[in-house]
């Protein structure tokens, strides 16, 4: 019988970034953004603040763009200062290699694994879908959702006991499924 679990984010994760202020490298969306029209040109930022000392930066959207190519449904959302959206363009890898940032997840995220009926089979087979590109080892999710150390899902991994077709070693940030054999 198959599994689902799902990696579901809780909160807006933290931007790494250094600050030209006190050198803090963390910022947290604010959920704002600034518009700025120059006749028939737009630019629009991402506000976020630092989170040792408030400062304010902006994470470049659209710089200089000319008005009618901005669709009319992007241009009222960044207008009404869409929280959805500010969701939808951090995980935007061209607006994080735009700025040169990346995200930081940590506490940002949950498990959900349906219950813990799962745990008393010899045989268990769980596809794990991601909600947001959340970087996550594996390793990591396989231990806590089946309630093991990672010391040990490794060892059941190098044994064959727990098997996919993806490296479980390293991150990743897409769905998955792996097989656990007792």
């Amino acid at each position: 019988m198959l599994t689902t679990w799902a990696v579901m984010p809780t909160c807006l994760p933290l931007v790494v970034r250094r600050c030209h202020t006190c050198g803090s490298e963390r910022f947290r969306a604010s959920g704002r953004f600034r518009v700025n029209a120059h006749h028939k040109l737009i630019d629009a930022w991402l506000l976020v603040l630092c989170t040792g000392c408030g400062q304010t930066a902006k994470l470049t959207l659209l710089e200089r763009a000319n008005v009618r190519s901005v669709p009319p449904g992007l241009l009222d959302r960044l207008h009404d200062n869409d929280l959805a959206l500010t969701a939808e363009l951090l995980q935007d890898p061209a607006v994080l290699r735009r700025n040169r940032v990346a995200l930081d997840w940590r506490g940002a995220w949950r498990l959900d694994t349906g219950g813990s009926d799962h745990l008393g089979r010899a045989v268990i087979d769980v596809s794990v879908r991601f909600g947001a590109r959340v970087p996550v080892r594996p390793v990591r999710l396989i231990a806590e959702g089946c309630g093991l150390s990672r010391a040990e899902v490794e060892r059941l991994v190098t044994e064959g006991k727990v098997i996919s077709a993806v490296r479980l070693e390293s991150r990743l940030s897409g769905d998955f499924a792996f097989t656990r054999l007792r």
